[in-house]
């Protein structure tokens, strides 16, 4: 084989492996991204079937139920339109509390409940993130619209 043939050859394989590599990032980046939704979204399925995504809004007023396993809560997070019942078996931080803001990372399940498996409380009473911010805003604005 000559030396020019050797090295196309050489060439072929590095851009082969370098395919291969970004292929196998874009995949990891693609599984591990994580949208967040509101309930109103959920609602009107907008969200991906079978997927993790995050939902957040206000955790329901009375909503937090405790199972007696004692690791097991039921809550309800609202977006003041639309609610979302929401599962999550593990300890909640010390700020999850009713009325409080909440994100919770999960998947729908086959009834509609979401099944958390990492819960988030906001940090203070100041703070909300942008996006639930501007989804509660649009959710009491249709609230309106739609009492008028």
């Amino acid at each position: 084989m000559k030396a020019r043939h050797k090295r196309f050859l050489w060439i072929g394989a590095a851009l082969a492996l370098l395919a291969i590599a970004v292929t196998l990032v874009l995949n990891a980046f693609n599984e591990n991204l994580v949208f967040f939704h509101t309930p109103s979204e959920v609602a009107e399925g907008k969200v991906p079937q079978g997927r993790n995504f995050r939902v957040g809004g206000m955790v329901e007023q009375g909503s937090i139920q405790r199972a007696p396993d004692g690791l097991t809560v039921r809550f309800v997070i609202t977006d003041t339109a639309k609610t979302l019942p929401v599962v999550f078996k593990g300890a909640l931080p010390d700020l999850f509390k009713d009325g409080k803001g909440a994100v919770a990372q999960g998947k729908l399940d086959a009834n509609g409940v979401f099944v958390a498996s990492e819960v988030l409380a906001k940090h203070d009473e100041n703070y909300m993130p942008p996006e639930a911010k501007t989804a509660i805003e649009k959710a009491h604005q249709a609230a309106r619209t739609m009492k008028q």
